[in-house]
This record gives C-alpha cells, sequence and structure tokens, in this order.
C-alpha cells in the first residue's frame, strides 16, 4: 500500500520560514465539495471527457488540494543525480516542491515555490552553503508555467472555473489554465482508453542557460497509480522539447510518484 504523503514538511530540510508559511496555507482545506459523476464532463471535449472518466472514480469527493511524495532524478551540469521530494499543489493557486538531491555524493536541499504571483528557488549544499537563489519576474513566470501543467495532479481541478477547455480532435484537447493574470494553454495527449500520454505548455524558461524567452515544455506519461480515487501520472519525463530535436538535451527531469492524498 502506497503511504500518504506527509502533513507538513517540517522533517524536510532546506525550506525557510516563508516557505514552511506558504506550505500550510496551500495545505489548508478548501471547504465542502461535491462529488464526482460521469454528467459533470458531459460538454468537454472528447479527449477531455476521456481522461476525466479514467482519471476519477466516480462518486470521489471533487478535491483539489494534492500532497505527494516522489522520487527520480534530476538532470544539473549535465549529469543525472538521484532526488527524493515532497510536494504541496493547489493548481491556480500555488506549490511548493521541496527535495534533496545527491550530487557528488553531497547532499542539495531546497525547494522551488509559486504562491501569490512569486516564484522562488532557493537551494543549497550541506543546507549551509549557497547553490542557487533566484526570484524576480522571470522565475516567476516559469514556476506559474509549472504549476498550470501540473494541474492533471490534481485531477478534479479540470472541472473548475479556472479551467476552460478547446477541442483539437480526439485524442487531444487544450485546458486554458489561467493563473493569476494569465492563461497558459496546456495541451492534454489522451489514448482513447483515457490514459493520459503526455502534456505540453508553452512555458517562460533558458534551457541551456540562454535568455529567457517562450519554449514548449512537455511531460511524457509512462505508467500511473490510482491515490483515493484518483488516477495520475506516477512514472513520467519531463524536460524542454518534448517531441522535437531538442528534447534530447532538453529532458531534465525524471519522476515516480511514490504517494498522494487529497484535501
Amino acid at each position: 500500500m502506497a503511504r500518504p504523503a506527509a502533513e507538513s514538511p517540517a522533517r524536510r530540510p532546506g525550506l525557510t520560514e516563508d516557505a514552511r508559511h506558504d506550505w500550510a496555507r496551500l495545505t489548508r482545506p478548501s471547504g465542502p465539495v461535491g462529488m464526482f459523476t460521469p454528467e459533470q464532463t458531459s460538454r468537454l471535449p472528447v479527449a477531455a471527457r476521456h481522461w476525466l472518466l479514467h482519471a476519477i472514480a466516480p462518486g470521489t469527493p471533487l478535491l483539489t488540494t494534492a500532497r505527494l511524495e516522489m522520487h527520480g532524478r534530476i538532470r544539473i551540469a549535465g549529469h543525472w543525480w538521484p532526488f527524493d521530494a515532497e510536494q504541496v499543489l493547489k493548481p491556480s493557486l500555488g506549490f511548493v516542491w521541496a527535495a534533496t538531491a545527491r550530487t557528488a555524493g553531497l547532499p542539495v536541499t531546497g525547494f522551488d515555490e509559486y504562491h501569490e504571483g512569486r516564484g522562488v528557488m532557493r537551494w543549497r549544499v550541506l543546507d549551509r552553503i549557497p547553490l542557487i537563489t533566484a526570484s524576480g519576474p522571470d522565475v516567476s513566470r516559469s514556476a506559474a508555467g509549472r504549476l498550470a501543467a501540473e494541474f492533471v495532479l490534481a485531477p478534479a481541478a479540470a472541472l473548475s472555473p479556472s479551467v476552460q477547455w478547446e477541442h483539437l480532435d480526439d485524442m487531444r484537447a487544450v485546458a486554458h489554465v489561467s493563473v493569476g493574470a494569465d492563461v497558459h494553454p496546456v495541451t492534454l495527449t489522451v489514448h482513447p482508453s483515457g490514459r493520459l500520454v503526455s502534456v505540453t505548455v508553452p512555458r517562460w524558461g533558458n534551457p541551456g542557460g540562454g535568455a529567457f524567452g517562450e519554449h514548449l515544455f512537455g511531460v511524457r506519461v509512462q505508467r500511473e497509480r490510482t491515490f483515493g480515487g484518483f488516477t495520475i501520472p506516477s512514472l513520467a519525463q519531463a524536460g524542454w522539447g518534448l517531441g522535437t530535436p531538442d528534447w534530447t538535451e532538453g529532458e531534465f527531469f525524471r519522476f515516480a510518484v511514490d504517494g498522494a492524498d487529497y484535501r
């Protein structure tokens, strides 16, 4: 049985007091919610309908805050390093992703965050030596694009007013996801069975360390698991240029979800 995600990040090194405060705010229950019924998908595009009927079991409470545990590998400076992480995710509002990676045998701890329109990255070696500290408009805009794409980890968010759907064809639909004042076009490719195949979004970033700009970001789903009535990606690859020649160098993140619960 999968273990549930942690109630709080208190044991996770590398978080600032502000990040812990934001974690607590994002995990607050949003109040009473309804139960999922297939009829709620009747006006959605074909691909979106197939995905949601696969992703949410009938009668599941439509909870949109996810608390996740994961592990995987992240590419830094051309090398793949193992990590384990915890995340709180509230689509359209924010996330805190707190992780520990190991580079050259040394622990690197820290977090990526987006909350109230502001993105922050803070990473340290041995929890003492600064490695990355970043914020500002470019970081915030990039983090907002990540948040938009991650609504698939909390599928009930697909039924919220912050997501408007557009039909492309029977296997693809675009979710126009509102994050703050911006709307992000997130394209879902869905197998006829309803299984999620990939997620792509134009995302602000600087692949390869160049100038910031809008680049194709994508996630390729390899496996799914069901947690609390929600079937979500549980093994996937992520990076820049999915489906293009840039993917070879653009892929930088491989993850497996070990636990998830919703509130």
